[in-house]
């Protein structure tokens, strides 16, 4: 099949970028999207051309890496689908593409496709993770836990941190990532200790990284490739509200 694309070149941070049109006239319709990209640089590298930059790891939809926009959609027009996994079945024979990095403030382009998330980590860095004391292991099952409440930590545990969320929200809030991570350690025993001071610490580099404040746009959980459902903001803004006001966890 052939492909016309329109990605995204910008040199670096300081640069302005634009976008520059190709042509990729041997795609299989069993390639993923990233194999698309390096059919496409090995085409300009054999041109003596600069390759496009893009993101990517374990190309499995586990990592996240591969944060871009397809055709004005983070990680493309397929549902719970990342980059990586899309395929150009999805797409039409001679069909136009364009493919951009994911925009935020918080994000900064580094080169073409790739943005710095470093905010994430510095998010996780301020408080998501428990501490755990030294000693014997507690036997597996020393402390039960409800169903609902292992079965909700676990789905809110799925967040890959690809910042999908950031790019489609209209305020560049990261409200449901940090909701998610919030969600998946207060629904278990071992995240209760640090629970109140967790919720403020992350909320506060959050807001410091400059991401928005959510306004229940909703457009985070639709793009989400992991399906992260809306309510753990509700949770975020329930831990957060009790350990501003000196209640305890909601």
């Amino acid at each position: 099949m052939e492909l016309n694309l329109r990605i995204w070149r910008q040199a670096g941070a300081a640069d302005k970028g634009r976008l520059v049109a190709y042509r990729v006239d041997d795609a299989s319709e069993d390639m993923s999207f990233l194999e698309l990209l390096d059919v496409l640089n090995e085409k300009l590298i054999l041109d003596g051309d600069e390759p496009v930059a893009f993101d990517h790891d374990c190309r499995e939809g586990i990592c996240g890496s591969c944060a871009m926009v397809i055709n004005g959609e983070p990680h493309g027009p397929q549902k719970a689908t990342t980059s990586c996994q899309l395929h150009l079945r999805h797409f039409r024979d001679g069909e136009t593409i364009t493919i951009e990095p994911f925009r935020a403030a918080a994000f900064p382009v580094i080169k073409d496709l790739v943005v710095d998330r470093g905010a994430f980590d510095r998010i996780i860095a301020s408080g998501g993770y428990i501490s755990a004391p030294t000693g014997a292991a507690p036997d597996a099952h020393a402390t039960p836990v409800p169903k609902a409440r292992s079965d909700r930590a676990f789905t809110a545990a799925a967040c890959i941190g690809c910042g999908a969320c950031v790019a489609a929200c209209p305020n560049g809030s990261a409200s449901l990532f940090l909701g998610a991570k919030i969600t998946h350690l207060g629904e278990l025993p071992q995240g209760q200790p640090e629970r109140a001071d967790r919720v403020v610490r992350m909320v506060a580099t959050h807001d410091a990284e400059g991401f928005g404040g959510c306004t229940n746009v909703g457009a985070c959980s639709s793009a989400c490739p992991k399906e992260i459902p809306l309510d753990v903001i509700s949770q975020l803004n329930r831990d957060y509200l009790a350990a501003t006001s000196g209640r305890g966890p909601a």
